[in-house]
């Protein structure tokens, strides 16, 4: 069989959804009844496979993306399992890069929540063909048709159920096949593994007549030859609707829905059926066309083709050390080959290649075109490297993560864990670039920086738990950044005689304001060589270097446009030194001329309660600077969705809990940077004076 043939057999999946959807207990059913596991792992018994950490089990959450392999109709299925917490949002993002498909996971009662469609954004933006799966129907309040409409509003999908339930909550025996026109009743004596297709039920066949014509006609929309068929006859093949709903799920156009529940043994097999007859194989994804100068390289996945790979995970092993995980793209490489990491420009050599099946691993002699494993030996590889053949380098698209927005200090309790703790935090951050460390000099403290306090509670508990590393925590700090908000023109020169050789570097400068999100724009407008060439460059870097620390309260600077448009310099004294430092203090005394204002991270929140609650959840809203945007039932509860900045949502757990007696809960998630208002501006910035003259 040739390796052609085989790529069509693959399918590169990730599970996706918001938290307790229940992703890991469908992954879990996954690898039960394609026979990679002969005992079904329970999230709530901290038994399951794929959430192999300590934390996972204890917490029931699943935090790192974990990646397994299994099979299914003869075809090749790897499977990662993706964390439903905004907190890490990065391992959802690293996983949408490199995978070919996705199953959405939708809860029956809760439908589309906040981190559905926050995922369901990183899937469109990496434009991945996908399925869905409505999940938990034996839950009382499971609405199937209310889910399936909310994803066509909400998520503005085109929806095409491939099954409906039969019965819910306590009454789900199974489910009608809409391709087949069967109903499909599973076994409870082997945990589903058994099940039976018999005639749909007499009370059903209305209701399954009205959908199977729903789902001829969608698939009679994507070609004019079936159409036109369709027009005639009134009725198409089963191969007929599985190739053409393929044909529309891998371009895009429509979403096959399956349902059933993981957890009860129900529906899995046949969403099994959905990602091998509807989701793409490598050999369905556009070729990578990457431009270099004015030449443009295409790539095709196949094995043929010159080997190509991306880094999207590192992982720091007890007892193997570092493991990359990578994506094949094209060609194949051996273990102990060498190869090319174009993106840092270095060779390097590699050592074991390990097909993974959760953190168990399997040696294999070579990685071939659509395979995700990892590799051990590549020490100086990062999340988003390419790695290729020196002969016929490429650089793919690499991964883009969002910033930090919540910092804390942590100090090693004994002198002998800070050698220790400075180790651990640099694999730590290795494994995940939303988590950035830092050092501050003037307080001796380290600072460690992540999406939330969960995020950043959990990698402290990792501290202790994997490197043995007992640290004191600070409290939490906003990341809060500062801006200009008038357009301004100034210079300075930079002049400095002190026996010898000279300094002097002369700059002039148009700052203003740019748009929310657009960082630092810099643009050289200078002309007849006033300032030359090798010293722009020097110019560029005394900018940077002063927003990394703002003039106006010391926290980073975004969202300015800066142009040199004139300047000067002296053929003895300017040096990169001098126009680096013309550049830092032209910048700093301008910005304080434009109107400075603070930027605070503004989250999306998101507040779920019964009814009688309602009037003191909202009212925690407002009292935290909160904006109410919207209020809406679900599932006999009211949900409250509003923003509010994070400076005023540490500890609101306890606080949500208190209020309904432990019957609320929310989530939250990074939407954008706000004004800070003036009176409340005023009180960070003396705070952080304050904190200077004493570290001082």
């Amino acid at each position: 069989m040739s390796q052609e043939i085989d790529l069509h057999k693959i399918r590169n999946i990730g599970v996706m959804a918001h938290i307790d959807a229940g992703k890991t207990t469908v992954s879990e059913r996954i690898l039960f009844y394609s026979g990679k596991t002969h005992k079904i792992g329970e999230v709530h018994d901290g038994e399951a496979i794929m959430d192999w950490m300590d934390q996972e089990q204890e917490r029931g959450i699943t935090i790192t993306s974990a990646a397994t392999t299994t099979s299914w109709n003869d075809h090749t299925i790897t499977i990662i399992d993706t964390p439903g917490h905004v907190d890490f949002t990065a391992e959802v993002e690293r996983s949408l890069r490199v995978l070919d498909g996705a199953v959405a996971l939708f809860c029956a009662v809760g439908g589309v929540q906040p981190q559905s469609e926050q995922v369901w954004r990183q899937s469109e933006k990496y434009e991945v063909p996908k399925i869905a799966f409505i999940n938990k129907m034996d839950r009382v309040g499971a609405d199937f048709f209310g889910v399936v409409a909310q994803i066509q509003d909400t998520l503005a999908a085109n929806v095409v159920p491939i099954v409906l339930p039969i019965g819910k909550e306590d009454y789900l025996k199974g489910v009608i096949d809409l391709i087949k026109m069967k109903a499909v009743y599973y076994s409870n004596e082997d945990r589903g593994v058994t099940y039976d297709e018999e005639d749909i039920p007499a009370e059903m066949l209305d209701e399954a007549n009205k959908w199977r014509a729903n789902l001829l006609e969608k698939s009679a929309e994507q070609d004019d030859e079936l159409f036109e068929k369709f027009l005639e006859t009134g009725t198409l093949t089963e191969d007929e609707i599985v190739n053409s709903i393929r044909k529309a799920t891998i371009g895009r156009k429509v979403i096959p829905v399956y349902c059933g529940s993981a957890f009860k043994n129900k529906g899995v097999q046949r969403m099994l059926d959905g990602i091998v007859n509807f989701l793409p194989s490598p050999a369905d994804i556009a070729p990578i066309i990457h431009v270099s100068g004015e030449e443009e390289i295409v790539r095709k996945h196949s094995v043929d083709e010159p080997f190509s790979a991306l880094a999207f995970k590192i992982l720091a092993d007890k007892h193997m050390g570092k493991l990359t995980f990578i994506r094949v793209y094209s060609g194949c490489v051996e273990a102990g080959a060498t190869v090319y990491n174009s993106t840092k420009q270095k060779t390097q050599r590699i050592g074991r290649i390990i097909r993974m099946h959760s953190i168990k691993q399997e040696s294999i002699e070579r990685a071939m075109c659509g395979d995700i494993v990892a590799i051990v030996g590549l020490s100086d590889t990062r999340t988003g490297d390419t790695l290729c053949c020196k002969d016929n380098p490429i650089v793919l698209e690499s991964i883009e993560f969002p910033a930090p927005v919540m910092s804390i200090s942590v100090q090693p309790e004994s002198r002998t864990d800070s050698d220790k703790m400075g180790d651990a935090l640099h694999k730590l951050s290795d494994e995940d670039p939303t988590f950035t460390v830092g050092y501050d000099k003037e307080t001796n403290e380290t600072i460690i920086s992540g999406m939330g306090e969960l995020h950043l509670e959990v990698l402290v508990e990792r501290l202790k738990r994997e490197y043995n590393v007992v640290a004191d925590v600070g409290r939490p700090e906003v990341a809060y950044r500062e801006t200009i908000t008038q357009k301004i023109e100034g210079q300075y020169k930079h002049s400095k005689q002190s026996g010898g050789r000279g300094q002097y570097g002369h700059v002039c400068f148009r700052m203003e304001p740019l748009e929310p999100g657009k960082g630092l724009e810099f643009e050289n407008e200078v002309k007849g060589g006033n300032i030359p060439s090798e010293y722009i460059t020097a110019v560029k870097k005394g900018v940077v270097k002063a927003m990394e620390s703002g003039p106006f309260a010391g926290y980073p600077v975004v969202d300015v446009r800066v142009t040199v448009y004139d300047g000067s310099y002296h053929d003895v004294d300017s040096s990169e030194f001098a126009f680096i430092e013309a550049a830092r203090v032209c910048f700093r005394s301008l910005f304080m001329q434009a109107s400075p204002e603070l930027l605070e991270p503004v989250m999306s929140v998101e507040s779920v309660a019964p009814e009688e609650y309602m009037g003191g959840v909202s009212g925690s809203i407002c009292q935290r600077r909160g904006r109410i945007e919207a209020m809406d039932e679900l599932a006999g509860s009211k949900v409250v969705r509003g923003m509010v900045p994070l400076s005023e949502m540490f500890g609101y757990t306890n606080v949500i809990r208190s209020l309904t007696q432990g019957r609320g809960e929310f989530t939250m998630q990074f939407e954008r940077y706000e004004a800070v208002p003036f009176s409340i501006a005023e009180e960070v910035i003396k705070k952080r004076r304050e904190e200077d003259k004493i570290r001082a």
